[in-house]
């Protein structure tokens, strides 16, 4: 039985209802507990299956654009309900939703198109995220969020993290903070039987060493970035935190719209010269955007809301990452790795473009409609390049599933 009653991206009160249901129907195993707030008052729920010592924790709606952990995390939540071998001396921990306040500006639960996916798009501004805040921000700055999801690994002392995330349009793969020998194999399998491309080569761990295809295990502290320019660094995110009880953390990548561009592991006949071009095509593109924001900036003076800050903080990533793909060897030299590369430049302008579109609309801006046109205009060219076809919900759920599962025998047999 499904825990909701279709299959949908579940916003954050249908994911707590749903658990609420869980724990009704098995209120011996099951147990539903707020662990903190947001900045915004919103509560942050965390759902436990079963009281074993050895833990698990679940982590879902980290980005506010990534809808599909949540609904991956309630079939995780159903199965170890469900599945007693899954429980066998592990007790699951699933907090339902990390950043409510994002999740309740990305208001798109069900896109059609990536042009409707963007229309409602929000992704917060770095220092704002829950993760990744403690790799920009001091201690003491740390929002709420981040607070209550290092409380609860300190807590549960977890052997395993398991961080759901997606990308809109690419291929599949797992970061990993240490190895798990084993995973490669049973990740590769459910990405082929479910037809989902490996992204071998993602930016998203450039010159991390790989495990197996699409499986990436984060370099030790005080190596080197492959990208100098990006503020943060997923050492020092929440990620890591983990480790200070011996454990790891297995963060699983699930695309929305699939592209086979972005797992060719074959060598790229120019990938110095390609990376100039997409650098270049990134400069142009956001100089569009900051064109739109510029002759916009005097009559939005004084406004500063999460959508303006994003879109602003995404802008300022551009000239260092274009200079990092135009002048530093490429990490990687594989058409995986360039493919996911210009996805990435296409995708930063037009988050930021989108953002600002939202917020224009909401002053009712004279800028909107000649922007509104060019978001669709970037969505249909980035869907058109990279020949994106839809990932029916339920193996995006599956997948990510599996993986997860999968990642938590390994890591148990390899920390035992």
């Amino acid at each position: 039985m499904s825990l909701l009653p279709e299959l949908r991206y579940p916003t954050v009160p249908e994911l707590v209802a749903a658990a609420r249901a869980l724990t009704g129907r098995r209120p011996g195993l099951c147990t539903l507990r707020q662990v903190g707030v947001s900045r915004a008052g919103r509560p942050l729920h965390l759902l436990s299956v079963g009281r074993a010592p050895r833990a698990v924790l679940v982590v879902a709606g980290a980005h506010a654009n990534e809808p599909a952990g949540g609904s991956s995390l309630l079939a995780l939540a159903e199965r170890t309900a469900a599945e007693r071998a899954l429980r066998d001396g592990v007790s699951w921990h699933f907090l339902l939703c990390a950043d409510p306040d994002g999740a309740s500006l990305h208001t798109t639960p069900a896109p059609r198109s990536l042009f409707d996916y963007h229309l409602g798009f929000y992704r917060p501004a770095g220092p704002e995220q829950p993760e990744w805040s403690p790799s920009v921000l001091p201690p003491d700055r740390l929002p709420p969020e981040t607070l209550a999801l290092t409380a609860v690994i300190d807590e549960l002392r977890p052997y395993l993290q398991v961080s759901l995330h997606a990308t809109d349009l690419g291929g599949t793969w797992v970061q990993l903070t240490r190895d798990v020998p084993g995973l490669a194999e049973p990740f590769a399998k459910s990405a082929a039987r479910l037809h989902i491309p490996v992204e071998a080569g993602a930016s998203d761990a450039a010159g991390w060493p790989a495990a197996g295809p699409g499986v990436h295990v984060m370099p030790a502290p005080g190596a080197g970035a492959a990208y100098p320019s990006m503020p943060d660094d997923a050492r020092h995110s929440t990620w890591y935190h983990a480790h200070r009880h011996g454990g790891l953390t297995a963060i699983v990548e699930v695309p929305m719209w699939a592209s086979d561009l972005v797992g060719d592991p074959a060598p790229h006949p120019a990938p110095e010269a390609a990376l100039r071009g997409i650098a270049g095509r990134l400069r142009r593109d956001a100089a569009r955007v900051e064109g739109v924001l510029a002759e916009a900036g005097p009559r939005l003076e004084g406004a500063d809301g999460p959508l303006l800050r994003a879109a602003r903080w995404a802008l300022d990533l551009v000239p260092g990452l274009a200079e990092d793909w135009a002048r530093t060897p490429p990490a990687d030299t594989s058409r995986a790795y360039v493919g996911s590369v210009e996805a990435f430049a296409r995708r930063l302008p037009l988050r930021a473009a989108a953002m600002l579109l939202r917020a224009l609309r909401q002053y009712d801006d004279r800028a909107a409609p000649p922007l509104t046109g060019l978001v669709a205009d970037w969505s249909d060219a980035f869907a058109r390049r990279f020949q994106a076809r839809w990932v029916p919900l339920e193996h995006q759920i599956e997948h990510q599933s599996d993986t997860a599962i999968a990642a938590a025998r390994h890591a148990r047999d390899a920390v035992t």
